[in-house]
């Protein structure tokens, strides 16, 4: 059996200033969480959402919210299993790829 891999989407509700015409951090969040279901139906995934701002989770989420905000990283930031697989405007194409790396096979 595949591990169960934890995907993780860091925002804000205010716009990221350089993603101005993109969706909102929690869009992304909403869009990402039914696009995965659709491409690995039945597979089980953890997807969580943060926001930079209201840093209240345990120690390592709260480290990666200050360290988005102190380098100035375009949000949304989406981290699968700790890597960071997208910034500001994530693609689903390098998204689905870290999950097929994972053992995750879509349809």
């Amino acid at each position: 059996m595949k591990k169960e891999i934890e995907v993780s989407i860091y925002g804000a509700d205010q716009i990221c200033a350089s993603c101005v015409n993109l969706p909102s951090s929690k869009d992304t969040y909403e869009w990402l969480q039914a696009a995965l279901s659709r491409k690995f139906p039945e597979q089980t995934f953890q997807i969580n959402y943060y926001d930079i701002f209201q840093a209240n989770y345990e120690e390592e989420k709260n480290e990666f919210c200050r360290k988005i905000i102190e380098e100035d990283l375009f949000y949304p930031v989406v981290v699968v299993e700790g890597e960071i697989v997208g910034e500001g405007n994530p693609k689903l194409k390098i998204i689905y790829a870290e999950f097929e790396k994972y053992g995750y096979t879509s349809i």
